[in-house]
């Protein structure tokens, strides 16, 4: 089971604003930022609903990655669609069915500002 996790980002604050909003339409939000006098002088937040779970931090960006987060319902994956869109994300699958992984798989996929690609999921069946 994971804790947590993080990523590197090259353009901190184009991400920021990405996370920001794919997280908004999540139901999530920015948990925490750490001083920088902590961090060598680099920007380090977090982002979640309970905890902060998914971290940025300003460096290079490590591209490559795949991180699916978890939606309540399927207008919550369309939500997110939309938003990381509306922020910069490229497309990169929209919103829909996907039955080669099961029955009841909704999702939809982005590349982030730095060409990960991220994606919202919702395993239940429509109108659960």
């Amino acid at each position: 089971m994971i804790d947590h996790m993080g990523i590197s980002v090259s353009d901190y604050p184009k991400s920021k604003a990405f996370y920001d909003a794919v997280f908004t339409a999540l139901g999530g939000s920015l948990m925490k930022e750490i001083p920088l006098q902590f961090t060598g002088g680099k920007h380090v937040v977090g982002y979640g609903r309970d905890h902060p779970a998914f971290w940025i931090n300003e460096g290079t960006g490590d591209t490559g990655l795949h991180f699916a987060f978890a939606a309540k319902d399927r207008a919550q994956v369309r939500a997110f669609y939309e938003a990381a869109i509306k922020a910069g994300g490229r497309d990169n699958g929209g919103p829909g069915l996907r039955p080669q992984y099961h029955a009841d798989y909704y999702g939809a996929f982005v590349f982030d500002p730095d060409g990960n690609n991220v994606e919202a999921v919702c395993h239940l069946v429509e109108g659960v």
